[in-house]
């Protein structure tokens, strides 16, 4: 059964995000948390955005998706209710699962496909393992298949939604064990990965909360930094 504000969905302001690139959506989600409530947008993609379904719910939005082509999906948002986030602090989650994107760039079905993917990983209905763990899980095993900018990416998520530093003191003093001491102190401990476990402990030493050090983390270790954005940057070529 449809939701009654559907009757009005062909008045909202469309945003086609086909031919954009780069990491257009902090973007939109700014465009949805400016957005007011009782008032909706019309996400066109080529692939179904199904990671923004669970991030404007978290502001309050309701979705209907329809399905134009192969090529062309467009995602109805409207806005029952101003929220401000689900997260303590009301900390938006860090790092959307923007890497989709490139897929994107090489195959439209098969965003699709891997979207989908993600969604049944990250998305299942009634998980068993709590989020907070999956992401602890999911930064051991980055570290131990050598992907640091990935294990960064979920020790930031992993902290916002509550990881202490006393979970990761325990976690990195496994790294030291499972991995060993050399291998820690020449990948490890260089790192984005071990930088952001160090700013962690620093900014609490100093008495800011969680909200500020997330705000601080995102700033320093965010896709801006190379060392953990997913997303390819053209650097100046040498004329040497």
């Amino acid at each position: 059964m449809e939701a009654d504000w559907t009757s009005k969905k062909d008045t909202f302001q469309e945003v086609d995000v086909r031919a954009m690139s780069g990491n257009f959506l902090p973007w939109l989600i700014k465009k949805a948390t400016e957005t007011a409530e009782g008032e909706g947008l019309c996400v066109i993609q080529s692939f179904e955005p199904i990671p923004l379904y669970s991030a404007l719910a978290d502001l309050g939005f309701e979705h209907v998706t329809e399905k134009i082509s192969d090529t062309e999906y467009r995602v109805f948002f409207y806005r029952t209710e101003a929220k401000e986030g689900n997260l303590p602090g009301g900390i938006d989650l860090p790092f959307k699962p923007t890497a989709m994107l490139n897929f994107k760039k090489i195959d439209d079905k098969l965003a699709n496909i891997v979207v989908e993917f993600w969604s049944y990983i990250w998305e299942g209905k009634n998980p068993v393992i709590d989020q907070k763990t999956r992401f602890l899980l999911s930064l051991a095993n980055g570290v131990g298949a050598g992907r640091f900018r990935q294990a960064t990416r979920e020790l930031i998520k992993g902290y916002a939604l509550g990881v202490t530093t006393a979970e990761l003191d325990e976690l990195f003093a496994m790294f030291v064990w499972n991995q060993g001491v050399g291998y820690f102190a020449s990948e490890i401990g260089p790192s984005a990965l071990f930088g952001a476990y160090q700013l962690i402990k620093k900014l609490e030493a100093d008495g800011k909360d969680r909200t500020a050090i997330v705000g601080e983390l995102t700033e320093h270790f965010g896709e801006k930094n190379p060392a953990v954005g997913t997303f390819f940057k053209r650097g100046k070529v040498s004329d040497s």
